[in-house]
């Protein structure tokens, strides 16, 4: 089984992309489980969302507590979240973040898993011209996972924005290129 982890804040879309990934990773014919946590969250405070991905039914209805990756959304949560909190060291951590993976490896203070980097937020703005970085982010840990090669994605994805987007057509092919910018422009591993 396959878990991860997702920490954001509020209205950031960490919640939609651990659900679009269930959605990707269900495509593949593997049984999924995709939900947040709910709390006293609000706009702009952290929170998390998991996935659970595997061959078999999964008999688990819990929060994960021992990731095998974990995809930070919003790299300020770093130092005052501890994001790498039981993280497998055998898996990965992937942080949104514009600094360089140098420096995201100091903040992680120890980590000694596989750290990748890539600048999400940059992404949206550039192809949505909105924050919205789970488009991208997805697309990363889709490829660090190895859950699905790139066409597969990108086909399965369109196909599930033109259902999401039906209304709005205008913005798929944007959706696209952040889907594509994210898995090619991921920087790290060991």
């Amino acid at each position: 089984m396959i878990e991860i982890r997702w920490h954001g804040r509020g209205g950031q879309g960490a919640k939609t992309a651990s659900l679009l990934f269930a959605d990707a990773a269900f495509n593949t014919g593997r049984f999924i489980q995709g939900f947040p946590e709910y709390g006293p969250e609000r706009m702009g405070a952290p929170m998390t969302a998991y996935n659970r991905v595997n061959d078999t039914e999964i008999r688990v209805h819990s929060n994960v507590y021992e990731p095998d990756f974990v995809v930070v959304v919003d790299d300020s949560l770093i130092g005052s979240v501890d994001v790498t909190k039981g993280l497998k060291e055998e898996g990965a951590i992937l942080v949104n973040t514009k600094e360089s993976l140098q420096k995201i490896k100091e903040k992680l203070k120890g980590y000694n898993g596989e750290i990748y980097v890539l600048d999400a937020t940059k992404i949206s703005l550039e192809c949505l011209k909105a924050n919205f970085p789970n488009t991208a982010l997805l697309a990363a840990i889709i490829k660090i996972t190895k859950i699905m090669d790139k066409e597969t994605l990108l086909k399965d994805m369109e196909i599930s924005f033109k259902h999401k987007f039906a209304r709005k057509p205008e913005v798929i092919p944007p959706n696209m290129e952040c889907l594509i910018r994210g898995f090619d422009e991921l920087i790290g591993g060991k």
